[in-house]
């Protein structure tokens, strides 16, 4: 993993972070303080102060709720130490060298999702019925972040995730327990949503650091007709327009400058009756999850910026491949609007860092999914701590150098890098079949399915990668339980190019590692010139198989594809012998 990651890093091109002056709403763009356009790159921090319970591979603990966490734990370890394990938590999963990284990458923004409960207390815990308690240590850690991103000339965004009660049916965005009144449910939670709003704007009304004010992330509520559609089919929104007026409001008493950033209900995208929005200093935010990245996809967002004359911004997106990456952030970029990626880090593949758990995270996990017997106190705080004191920190992390690569460099350069150094001597040399170039579908790979696109094609969700693990594309790679990797369901049509370096050139014989219960034929293709043809015979085990006749490799930069012709089965590594 570190060969990979200092492969791309040594070829980057860094963009330069912007000079730190107010961002503001100028018709359809967002500008600067000099009225230069402002296009935001950045990532959002999912899973740091509020938790859900995919990112931790507990899905199916409840409906993956942090309050269900945190008493899942706490039966485990108890009250007190499930405490020591939360103040960990927030003080080792996004630190300094975390967001260093990001403006190393390119990256000029930073989303922060907030739950609500970190700078105040729930309304049913008020000691004083309508007096809201402020919670110093939320607002320092938000204080903290911000001196990281100002370091880096980025800006922070600030976004409410968790309001009071739970702003909608989609419970585990919003921490929310459906057995408490919810956020419309309640004009207390109202309430102290906008109270929260006006705090955080007296704080932060001469910094420019802070972008903008993200109000209420993905609302997803059916006002007028509950029927479980999370607000898409919502045609007054009502409710929703109050609540933003009624922020806005509350903010302009004490900030007249920072820029505003709403969403529409359906997970941010239904803006049925919010708009005209009284605000003009004001972005329209929606979000892009699992659908096709053409023109049609964005069609409706375009029409709104059109309409009512107001820029926008994807606040958040993610969730899939490399190319769908790739594809969207393109997009939206020819139409000069700035994204936000979800999120930086998570147990899981496909985001530029995975968190690695110690091995007794899956006992917990197993456990608290009715699939191991439970452990005993000592042992289930010894695994919580080692994740919350070590796993979680930036340096435990394992980076996916694929990933950013396809986020910052892909979608304006599409030629392929090598991944890692492939070096070919006189000795000859070897590489893993995992360590294919980097770059976009059809010239560093091909594969069957290299995105998921369910919520387009109202089919089942597709696995791009069904070993989820390396990298972030459609090649299937597996780890096998010596942890050496290798691509798997390698399928006839499917390809993967590799970059080598000769040093002096020569006559090679190459042989593959390989296995296909089925049997087949492998092909090689050096250099573009004719492929070679490997017959893989039929067998469970690995073998080695040579091309019976030697290959020339250049001195310097050559490439060699390697292709299932007839095959389906797995290839695990490449061999250069010297030919004698």
């Amino acid at each position: 993993m570190k060969k990979l990651a200092l492969a791309l890093l040594a070829c980057m091109t860094t963009l330069p972070a912007s000079a730190q002056t107010f961002l503001r709403a100028d018709g359809q763009r967002i500008v600067d303080e000099s009225g230069n356009p402002v296009l935001l790159r950045g990532m959002g921090l999912g899973g740091w102060m509020l938790q859900e319970g995919y990112m931790l591979q507990l899905g199916q603990l409840g409906s993956g709720q942090q309050y269900r966490i945190r008493a899942s734990i706490a039966d485990l370890i108890g009250e007190e130490k499930t405490a020591e394990f939360y103040q960990a938590w927030l003080d080792n999963h996004t630190r300094k060298a975390d967001i260093d990284m990001m403006a190393r990458w390119g990256m000029n923004s930073v989303r922060l999702p907030m739950h609500y409960n970190l700078l105040t207390l729930p309304t049913e815990k008020e000691p004083v019925a309508g007096r809201d308690t402020w919670l110093e240590d939320g607002f320092r850690r938000i204080d903290t972040l911000l001196a990281w991103t100002k370091a880096n000339g980025m800006y922070l965004i600030l976004d409410l995730h968790a309001a009071p009660g739970g702003q909608g049916n989609d419970l585990p965005i919003a921490d929310r327990d459906p057995d408490k009144p919810s956020l419309w449910q309640s004009a207390e939670n109202r309430r102290k949503t906008v109270a929260i709003w006006r705090k955080l704007a007296e704080r932060y009304a001469d910094e420019p650091g802070i972008g903008a004010y993200d109000v209420l992330n993905e609302p997803n509520w059916d006002f007028s007709a509950p029927g479980g559609d999370h607000g898409c089919k919502e045609t007054g929104n009502a409710p929703l327009k109050q609540l933003y007026t009624d922020i806005a409001a509350a903010i302009r008493q004490v900030d007249k400058r920072h820029m505003l950033i709403i969403e529409g209900n359906c997970w941010g995208n239904n803006y049925q009756g919010l708009l005209p929005f009284a605000d003009r200093n004001t972005a329209l935010s929606f979000h892009k999850y699992w659908n096709y990245n053409d023109e049609a996809s964005i069609a409706p967002h375009l029409k709104l910026r059109e309409t009512w004359n107001m820029p926008l911004w994807l606040g958040e997106s993610g969730e899939n491949s490399n190319v769908w990456f790739r594809d969207a952030i393109g997009l939206v970029e020819k139409h000069g609007i700035g994204w936000a990626f979800w999120p930086l880090k998570k147990i899981g593949f496909n985001n530029p860092y995975e968190i690695a758990p110690n091995p007794g995270w899956a006992k917990l996990v197993a456990y608290w999914t009715n699939k191991g017997p439970r452990p005993s106190a000592d042992e289930a705080y010894a695994t919580l701590m080692q994740l919350a004191r070590h796993d979680i920190r930036h340096e435990s992390n394992l980076f996916h150098a694929d990933v950013v690569d396809a986020m910052l460099r892909q979608p304006h350069d599409p030629s392929p890098r090598p991944s890692a150094p492939l070096l070919v001597t006189a000795e000859g040399g070897a590489f893993d079949a995992v360590d294919y170039d980097i770059g976009p579908a059809g010239i560093a790979y091909r594969d069957t399915d290299d995105a998921n696109y369910h919520v387009s094609t109202g089919k089942s969700r597709t696995l791009w990668n069904n070993g989820r693990t390396w990298r972030n594309d459609g090649v299937d790679i597996a780890r096998a339980d010596d942890e050496s990797l290798y691509v798997s369901d390698f399928k006839p049509g499917e390809w993967m190019r590799y970059s080598l370096s000769a040093d002096g050139g020569g006559r090679y014989t190459i042989e593959v590692e390989a296995r296909s219960d089925k049997g087949g034929t492998l092909s090689l293709t050096l250099n573009g010139g004719t492929p070679l043809a490997l017959a893989v015979p039929t067998g469970s085990g690995w073998q080695k198989l040579r091309i019976p006749a030697p290959a020339t490799l250049l001195d310097g930069n050559n490439m060699l594809v390697l292709g299932a012709q007839s095959f389906d089965g797995a290839v695990r590594r490449v061999v250069f012998v010297p030919a004698r």
